[in-house]
């Protein structure tokens, strides 16, 4: 079965947000080979769900209050006034899901705050126009804005915003490839997060190192890096966040599959999201499931989950979702060998891809509609 993306977290990079980024999943192939891809598939999503559940983000009145604005002239209170005004409607894009448009506010609001010398305001900045890029899938851009974003953290003693900044530098190498920067970078917020004994940085720096030794092929490793996570996370009652770690906890083992656990973190993951409506982790949990039971075997239960998950993305008028919904239907049909009723999914999700012009995707599903109907 196919999983969603992940990405490391704080942006999480705890990476959905409102920006969809361009996923790119890794296929699931017979279950005794591709315990390595099932993780791999999981990566880019995390990365961007945790982007989208910074604290950093803050709304119109909180900008106000928290923009030091010593000016000598009512030319600069003008201009100031106006970069404010930019950073607002930033966040208003950034919400609706308009990631060109808010990079293009940011950059200009960046202009006056770089003019006025404002480092605090340069600070909210670069962070929201690091998600903005992280959305548009540019990821040298997005990695450029956080470090500049740390810089600052760093030159105004504020330890919260450097350990969150370091998570997302993390992740984005992570997203590179580069596991063993990662890791270095995330040890170091974790160190910063302890010294300052700031509980929300260690549980998220902890989940973060997770995901890296998961990357690197070390589940028993990663398990019990989320399982410490799990104890800051509930401490400070982030529901979201928790529901997260537990969704990287399944993946891991998933990864080494223990079937069992796998669904006891997951399931425990469905719960919290259920109620707390968060969708994201609520159908992430939906794919992770979906691929422990058809695992085993339990494909009565797998069909029973996908059928809320379409349910879903149809009534959230998702079509990205609802193509990949399609797609699991599919995988899961030619898994037992009814590749009658797979390929007639298949079509449907490629419809799906042509409507969204996902080339990639679209090419993707006929190759292995191709392969199958040659069996």
């Amino acid at each position: 079965m196919k999983q969603r993306h992940k990405f490391l977290e704080h942006l999480t990079l705890d990476l959905n947000p409102t920006l969809q980024s361009k996923r790119c999943g890794l296929d699931f192939l017979t279950l005794a080979a591709r315990q390595s891809s099932k993780f791999q598939f999981f990566t880019f999503y995390i990365l961007f769900f945790t982007f989208c559940l910074s604290p950093i983000s803050v709304g119109a009145v909180d900008i106000t209050q928290q923009l030091h604005r010593p000016l000598n002239s009512s030319v600069l209170r003008e201009s100031r006034d106006d970069a404010d005004s930019l950073l607002r409607i930033a966040q208003d894009q950034y919400a609706s899901g308009y990631a060109e448009k808010t990079v293009e506010s940011c950059l200009r609001a960046l202009d006056t705050y770089h003019a006025v010398g404002d480092l605090k305001a340069q600070g909210i900045t670069y962070d929201l126009l690091a998600k903005a890029y992280v959305g548009l899938s540019r990821f040298k851009e997005a990695e450029d804005a956080f470090r500049r974003r740390l810089a600052i953290a760093r030159d105004t003693q504020d330890f919260q915003s450097q350990i969150f900044a370091l998570n997302n530098i993390s992740t984005l190498l992570l997203q590179q490839g580069e596991s063993k920067p990662a890791g270095n970078t995330v040890e170091e917020a974790l160190t910063i997060a302890r010294n300052v004994q700031n509980i929300e940085g260690e549980g998220l720096s902890l989940s973060n190192l997770g995901l890296v030794a998961a990357r690197s092929g070390d589940y028993n490793k990663a398990i019990k890096l989320y399982e410490s996570a799990l104890y800051f996370r509930r401490q400070t009652g982030n529901a979201i966040a928790e529901a997260n770690t537990l969704n990287n906890l399944g993946d891991a083992y998933l990864g080494a599959a223990n079937y069992q656990d796998t669904i006891g973190a997951y399931g425990a993951a469905l719960r919290i999201a259920k109620t707390k409506s968060d969708r994201t982790n609520y159908l992430r949990a939906i794919d992770g499931l979906v691929t422990a039971h058809s695992a085993v075997g339990r494909y009565e239960r797998a069909f029973d989950l996908l059928e809320q998950r379409l349910a879903i993305a149809k009534e959230s008028q998702n079509l990205r979702e609802e193509l990949k919904s399609f797609e699991s239907y599919a995988q899961l049909y030619e898994q037992m060998g009814n590749y009658p009723t797979a390929s007639n999914f298949y079509e449907r999700a490629i419809l799906l891809a042509r409507t969204l012009k996902d080339d990639k995707r679209e090419l993707l599903l006929v190759d292995r509609l191709t392969k199958m109907l040659k069996r």
